[in-house]
This record gives C-alpha cells, sequence and structure tokens, in this order.
C-alpha cells in the first residue's frame, strides 16, 4: 500500500506538471495573437528556448537554493525508496519558475534583444525567484513565515502562487517595460497609436490553453492524493468565469478583454483557492478582470507605458489583488475557511512588490547600460523575426 501510494503521489503529480507544462503554449500564443506577424516567430522561439534555460538553471541552481535539494547523485538514490517523488516534484515546480520570463516575454514583446532576455530569464528561474520561493514554500520560510503566525496569528498564504508565481512576474517585468521604452510609432507626438494585433485567434487560443492548464496549476498544488480539493476546483472555474462576465461588460464586448479576463480570474483565485467560498471566488475573479481591463487602460494611456500584453496589470496587480483577497475572503465571515491573516497576506504581498521591483531594475539596469537591451531601430523595423531569427512567420507568403 505504501509502494501504491507512492506511485500514485508521482502519477498526480507528473500529470500536474505535464498540465502546467501545457500552459507555455498558451502563453506562446497568447503573444503570438498579440503581437504584430512580424514579431510572431520570435514570440515562439523566445517562450520556448526561455522553458529551456529555465529547466537547466532550475534543476542546478533554482531548485536547491528554494528546497535544499541536489541533484547531482547518482541515479539510484535521486529515485529512492519513493518512486522518485521528488524529481517529478521538481518538474512540477519548474514550470512554476518558467512563468516568470514566460510572463516578462509578453510585456517586453516586439523591441528587446534576444540573448539579453534569455539570460536576464535564466538569472530570474534560476537565483532570484527560487530565493523568494524558499521564504514563502521552501527551506527557508520558518523565518518569515513564524514571525507571521506568531505577529499575526498565521503565516502568507500563498496556496497556488498568486503572489509568489504572477505578482513576482509581472512586478519583474514592469521595470523591463520601463527602461525599454515604447514600440517605435506607439506614441506620435504625444498622442497615443495603437498598435493592432496581428490575429484574434491565437490570442482565443492562448487563452483557452491557459485556461485548462490552470486546473492542474491550481488543484495540483496539493502535491499529492490526499491533498487534492474539489474546492480548488469549482472555485478555480467560478473565479475564471467571473473574469470573463466581468471583463465582458467593464470591456464593452472588446475579445482581448474578454480572453484575459479569464486570466485575470484564474490569477486572483491562486493563493486563496483552497480557502474561498466558491461565491466568494466568482467575485474575486471578476474584481480581478476590472484590475485588468481598468489598469490596461491607465497604463497604456495615462502612465504611457507600452506594456505589449499589459503583463503588469495582468500578473502584477491581480496577482497582488490575489494574495490580497485571500485574506479578506479566506475569513469565516464571508464563509471561507478561516486560518487567513489580512495583515499576513497584505506584508507578504508589499515584500513580493519591493522585491521583484529592486531586482528588475538591477539587472535590467546593468543590462541596458552593458550589452544593450533594445533591439536597433532599423531591427526593429524590420521586426524581430527577420532580425534576430532570419525568416517571417508565413514564409511562403514573403516570397510571393
Amino acid at each position: 500500500m505504501v509502494s501504491l501510494r507512492h506511485g500514485g503521489d508521482v502519477l498526480f503529480l507528473m500529470l500536474g506538471a505535464v498540465m502546467v507544462f501545457a500552459m507555455h503554449a498558451g502563453f506562446a500564443f497568447l503573444e503570438v495573437g498579440s503581437v504584430r506577424q512580424k514579431s510572431q516567430v520570435n514570440a515562439f522561439v523566445k517562450i520556448l528556448t526561455d522553458w529551456s534555460v529555465s529547466t537547466v538553471v532550475y534543476f542546478l541552481i533554482g531548485y536547491p537554493i528554494a528546497y535544499g535539494v541536489n541533484f547531482l547523485a547518482p541515479a539510484g538514490s535521486l529515485l529512492g525508496d519513493n518512486n522518485g517523488y521528488e524529481l517529478v516534484r521538481f518538474f512540477f515546480l519548474l514550470c512554476f519558475a518558467a512563468c516568470i520570463p514566460a510572463i516578462i516575454s509578453g510585456g517586453i514583446a516586439e523591441r528587446a534583444k534576444f540573448w539579453p532576455q534569455v539570460v536576464a530569464g535564466g538569472i530570474f528561474a534560476g537565483i532570484f525567484y527560487p530565493f523568494f520561493e524558499s521564504l514563502i514554500w521552501g527551506q527557508n520560510s520558518s523565518g518569515l513565515q513564524g514571525w507571521l503566525e506568531s505577529t499575526f496569528g498565521a503565516g502568507f498564504h500563498d496556496f497556488a502562487g498568486s503572489v509568489v508565481v504572477h505578482s513576482m512576474g509581472g512586478w519583474l517585468a514592469l521595470p523591463a517595460v520601463i527602461i525599454l521604452g515604447p514600440r517605435l510609432g506607439r506614441w506620435v507626438r504625444g498622442q497615443s497609436k495603437a498598435i493592432p494585433i496581428s490575429n484574434i485567434p491565437f490570442l482565443a487560443l492562448g487563452s483557452w490553453i491557459l485556461a485548462v492548464g490552470w486546473f492542474g496549476f491550481n488543484v495540483m498544488s496539493a502535491q499529492n492524493l490526499e491533498g487534492i480539493s474539489g474546492l480548488v476546483a469549482v472555485n478555480s472555474l467560478m473565479a475564471m468565469v467571473g473574469g470573463v462576465l466581468f471583463a465582458l461588460i467593464a470591456g464593452k464586448n472588446d475579445p482581448g478583454f474578454v480572453h484575459n479576463g479569464a486570466l485575470a480570474g484564474l490569477i486572483a483565485i491562486c493563493a486563496g483557492s483552497d480557502l474561498v467560498h466558491p461565491i466568494a471566488a466568482f467575485f474575486i475573479g471578476g474584481i480581478g478582470a476590472l484590475i485588468f481591463v481598468y489598469g490596461f487602460e491607465l497604463e497604456q494611456e495615462r502612465l504611457k507605458i507600452d506594456d505589449v500584453l499589459g503583463v503588469w496589470p495582468l500578473h502584477g496587480l491581480i496577482g497582488s489583488w490575489g494574495g490580497i483577497s485571500a485574506g479578506i475572503f479566506g475569513q469565516t465571515m464571508f464563509l471561507g475557511m478561516g486560518g487567513v491573516s489580512f495583515m499576513s497576506q497584505l506584508i507578504g504581498t508589499l515584500l513580493a512588490i519591493v522585491f521583484a521591483l529592486v531586482v528588475g531594475f538591477v539587472v535590467y539596469g546593468v543590462i541596458a547600460k552593458t550589452v544593450g537591451f533594445r533591439l536597433e531601430d532599423e531591427e526593429e523595423f524590420r521586426g524581430p523575426d527577420l532580425s534576430i531569427h532570419n525568416i517571417h512567420a508565413y514564409p511562403e507568403e514573403s516570397v510571393k
């Protein structure tokens, strides 16, 4: 029975890892649909390259930093007596770490150099993200979490990464977008000139892939069969549809807002998906969608930040909302499970924001001052597909 339980946990977590790995195809298609045709190849290559680099650095450096487990040992000892559970746990949590460069990719699309961003993504996935992960989920969690629990009655609760993954990725992206500056032609003589996206079906496909994979992201965050929760599954569903419906109304039927509204709801519910009531989840997701719709408009038109996919409002702001909302709607007075502190949620969320901003400005500032971060004007005008990869997204059409 023990062997069967170990095998079941390995299979459970491996299926979760595959579902979250599939979400990276969603990141790719979401970006491909949201950029111009001359940037589509670059989007696909970036996501796959970032995934591959993240795998290597998280295996060798990041996972040991986060959880104190070193994989540089004989294969027999890695398999151990639990069917290699730690290996598939690495695979599953790698999928979270690799979300960081995938999130950033959407914000800096169409004008960033290729290799500097790959290196930056590797630094985040291999060093800085795992360090913060260790404070919340990993080997160094006793310090921060112990202090929060002794001071406010509960530690920082982030079941599936609203803050640890999404807020971190969105706030890391903001310095990159600011340092890069807007795409050529985005503002002309101070006037906003919206740059049209290339493919609504691809954008929608990306959203759908992400939404389906998200049930692995959230439900499988239990990390074993005994911890699986139907509440997490239904809360994820309710938050997603809340995000869609709120975005449909606030965004005036705009398909970009609607499909990103689904993601807004799912990002918002990650932290408290195991705590809140399904009705609360619906409104957590709906408020998340409102944050995206109005946050994207604020970012683009008032702040004049050319964040192509709106990753700062979508992941940064909504991820932060997700962390804070768990401290509100997780309370028993809102029919939640309890055992959560609003102050702990607020402090943990603010800590992630400050950490991400400092690290983001340092890493991207150094890159910009040394090897350079932005394509030359002529390269940007031609598009990264030709300038970096020497091929169009539709080669046959380009020779007609």
